[in-house]
């Protein structure tokens, strides 16, 4: 730790693994702990989570240039994680410079860093809050000053609602995104399930009982109700590996256990 500590915000406990260091830990980040990285291992040991890292982060790069495709150029990215290769505002803003960004997460680690890359980029900006907030997220003076919400804007919400119990109502924190949302905006989302990965994902579930996010894997009829007053576009709810590859490194060696369902969708 003695040549961390100057990149450690101080309320940061190591000794508390988070689901944003572990998941940059299996991405091959290095802005992670010992006891991120030991969970990282235990769930290697019980599913493929860095295949299934690598697939949700390339789902998230075709996602974004799907939504430039269909005229979306301003992006409110919800646990959005530590900042590592193919973020948000890489992928947008290799296709249009002028694509806005906001990202939100409320992990210091990934605050810290991301508000250290985006110092001097106009275009994209970091708030710190939890997504269960909606209107604490939607009135930020910088989400305001960033997005203009008299033209659509594409929510993204990749591998962070599994992190939401139902006891704080996920598809009515996403209802509340969604009302606030102008016509012609999108969602695309990604969740882990147990479907076809039934026993892993219940060992997976057990390791994350040992970190600061218990997980809370859905299945394929519980995540596309997230997109309840949204259409979703082709090819609907599927695995990561399966919405719209491009390549064979898209989809992987088995697109079928993937262990992410991911989609996105359209408000009316």
């Amino acid at each position: 730790m003695s040549g961390a500590v100057d990149w450690v915000p101080a309320e940061v406990d190591v000794d508390v693994p988070s689901s944003a260091r572990i998941y940059d830990y299996v991405l091959g980040g290095a802005h992670n702990f010992e006891r991120d990285r030991m969970i990282g291992d235990q769930l290697a040991q019980v599913v493929p989570v860095r295949e299934m890292a690598r697939l949700n982060r390339s789902f998230l790069r075709r996602a974004v240039l799907f939504l430039i495709d269909n005229g979306i150029r301003q992006f409110l990215d919800i646990g959005s994680g530590i900042p590592t290769v193919g973020n948000v505002h890489e992928v947008a803003h290799e296709a249009d410079p002028s694509c806005r960004v906001v990202y939100v997460d409320y992990e210091p680690v990934a605050v810290a860093h991301s508000q250290l890359i985006l110092r001097d980029d106009p275009n994209a900006v970091m708030v710190q809050s939890d997504l269960r907030d909606p209107e604490r997220i939607l009135n930020d003076p910088e989400t305001r000053r960033m997005l203009d919400f008299d033209q659509p804007i594409g929510l993204l919400m990749v591998g962070v609602f599994q992190f939401i119990a139902d006891a704080d109502d996920p598809a009515g924190v996403i209802a509340r995104y969604r009302d606030a949302l102008p016509s012609g905006s999108y969602l695309a989302l990604s969740h882990f399930t147990p479907d076809n990965m039934e026993e892993g994902m219940a060992k997976a579930v057990g390791v994350f009982q040992n970190s600061a996010e218990p997980i809370h894997p859905r299945t394929h009829a519980q995540v596309t109700a997230l997109f309840d007053g949204f259409d979703l576009v082709e090819p609907g709810v599927v695995f990561t590996a399966n919405w719209r590859p491009e390549s064979a490194a898209d989809q992987g060696d088995d697109p079928e256990h993937s262990g992410i369902y991911a989609g996105v969708a359209r408000k009316p």
